[in-house]
């Protein structure tokens, strides 16, 4: 059968996630230590320390300390947990051993964090098996190699996967067949899915949806948007997102703030969001990057954090219309609670910045503004050229 006309085999993509990792690490060093609630974080000196806890064993999650809660909050649910400060450069030395066991199976591996990243393991099936023989392997390897449990989703896509990893932690095995990515979905909360934070669950739940089935069927997604259309299309299962490993191009660029005191007033929040823009752009201009996904990032004052993202049809660099995206993204996940972190990130690096010839010339009046204030700044230095909103008190 020529190549062209066979048929194409669905992808076979792990997404792997180390269980409790720095928790799991100290446990494994520390044998005194197992079973007993460990809490990886600052020391809440008496319930009053500030920070976040980083990675709570099973034993501390019973008591409900979860990650990326105010240290303060863990103390006051376990006071009788053991914290410890985190050790990143051994729990670093640990990804590595783990990144050599994923490089065994397949050479596409794209890491998320220290601790979990995306395998596509399409090519690997003739030489190690199908998708959940491979993911098998995986696990006795990295238990052989560091005596740490990882939990491991398999699917034909990204969002699947990553999904189907953390339903059975720890130590979780779980295999979504190609063609039931529908069927799998359809009964989980719709904050499973990317996207979704407390404030989208809030607006969907006020439609009547509640789970990632009814989203996927509901008609009430138009009155969200574009936005409506992008999720429902995740509550049907389909994200042909490829693994990006390390040695392709960049994959994103990003700058946050985290603000002294949490705020609430939205003319403060936008102010801000404007500064990390500009910034933004002057970093992608100084890669040569242009990007089609915009990312809104925005942590609460519970140290709720909620990732927010939109793809436009074009790619872009211009402070102008980062700000644009990042400013309607913010203003779809604010409500009542103060904020502690805002950030932009661009992703989506792989087309060149184009224009439409059915479009006015403002991305490229936009693109001049940023690249004479890139000279000014360079030639005088970055305060010889501000917004005039920037000087307002």
């Amino acid at each position: 059968m020529p190549a062209e006309t066979r048929p194409r085999l669905p992808r076979t993509i792990l997404h792997v996630d180390m269980d409790a990792f720095y928790a799991a690490v100290e446990e494994r060093d520390r044998p005194e230590l197992r079973g007993k609630p460990v809490i990886i974080g600052a020391d809440p000196k008496g319930g009053a320390g500030r920070g976040v806890v980083s990675t709570a064993s099973y034993a501390a999650r019973k008591f409900g300390v979860s990650s990326a809660m105010p240290i303060s909050t863990a103390y006051r649910l376990c006071p009788q947990g053991i914290f410890i400060s985190p050790d990143m450069s051994k729990y670093a030395e640990v990804s590595k051993q783990i990144r050599k066991v994923f490089e065994m199976f397949t050479d596409l591996v794209e890491p998320i964090s220290v601790d979990e990243a995306f395998l596509d393991v399409s090519g690997s099936v003739r030489l190690f098996g199908d998708g959940e023989q491979v993911a098998r392997k995986i696990k006795a390897e990295i238990l052989k190699q560091t005596a740490l449990t990882a939990s491991v989703g398999v699917a034909s896509a990204k969002l699947i996967a990553k999904i189907a990893s953390d339903l059975q932690k720890p130590d979780g095995l779980v295999v979504v067949p190609p063609g039931t990515e529908r069927a799998f979905l359809a009964p989980l909360p719709v904050r499973r899915l990317w996207g979704v934070g407390p404030k989208m669950e809030e607006r969907l739940a006020r439609l009547g949806i509640h789970t990632v089935g009814q989203l996927a069927l509901a008609k009430a997604t138009r009155l969200l948007g574009v936005y409506g259309l992008d999720l429902q299309r995740l509550a049907r299962g389909e994200d042909d997102r490829p693994v990006v490993s390390e040695a392709g191009p960049a994959r994103s660029v990003s700058v946050e703030h985290t603000f002294d005191h949490d705020i609430a007033d939205a003319r403060v929040l936008k102010k801000r969001l404007l500064q990390l823009s500009d910034e933004l752009s002057r970093r992608l201009r100084a890669e040569s990057l242009s990007g089609r996904t915009i990312t809104l990032k925005y942590r609460d004052e519970t140290f709720t954090t909620t990732t927010h993202a939109r793809s436009r049809k074009t790619t872009t660099r211009t402070a102008a219309e980062l700000f644009e995206m990042a400013s309607t993204l913010f203003d779809e996940v604010h409500g009542s609670r103060k904020v502690r972190l805002l950030g932009i990130g661009v992703s989506g690096f792989d087309e060149p910045l184009q224009k439409s010839l059915f479009e006015d010339d403002a991305p490229v009046k936009n693109r001049s503004i940023d690249e004479l204030r890139d000279k000014v700044r360079e030639k005088y230095g970055r305060k010889a050229l501000v917004r005039a909103s920037d000087l307002e008190e």
